[in-house]
């Protein structure tokens, strides 16, 4: 390996930890990070109000870690509520393939138009068609944005810079309190 490479490693690996160190926080601040992200996406588009109230449920994860060279990951962990109660916790697992180079911390959330899709999420039948797709939070977006198979997925980009041209799914776990 040159001495370029080298570098190129290390410093990817150095984001890495960062990244993956900021979605792994301690289970007892996980309700306080969900608060504060729930008010951060309310923040940022108020609109979005209207989904966290008339949703059957949703899942935040407040510090999703994503990074990679090549190959790429993310992982953090979450609160899945039904209404406004905490029924259960969730974690998001990533695994991508192709150009990306760097390392982010992204929220996100993902809103359950009906109890059928809240139950396949908890049940682990959840799968993301081909057409949903994350909005990205900003003032005014919530307000045109629709379901897709009974979700609807909100990111928030948190910290962090990631080069991204690459494919992958999301995977789901959920566990009932």
């Amino acid at each position: 390996m040159n001495r370029q490479a080298f570098k190129t490693l290390i410093a990817v690996t150095g984001i890495l930890l960062l990244v993956f160190s900021s979605a792994t926080r301690a289970d007892d601040e996980m309700h306080t990070d969900v608060l504060a992200a729930v008010a951060l996406f309310k923040e940022k588009d108020p609109d979005m109000s209207k989904f966290f109230n008339d949703a059957s449920g949703y899942v935040v994860f407040p510090h999703v870690g994503k990074g990679g060279m090549g190959f790429g990951g993310a992982h953090g962990k979450g609160e899945v509520f039904k209404g406004r109660k905490v029924i259960g916790d969730a974690k998001i697992t990533q695994f991508t393939i192709g150009f990306q180079l760097g390392g982010q911390v992204f929220a996100e959330v993902i809103f359950f138009e009906n109890e059928t899709a809240l139950t396949n999420f908890t049940k682990g039948k959840f799968e993301f068609s081909a057409q949903v797709s994350a909005i990205a939070a900003a003032a005014g977006v919530s307000a045109d944005a629709k379901y897709e198979d009974g979700v609807a997925v909100f990111t928030m980009g948190l910290k962090g810079l990631m080069y991204e041209a690459s494919v992958g799914g999301q995977k789901f776990k959920y566990k009932a309190r």
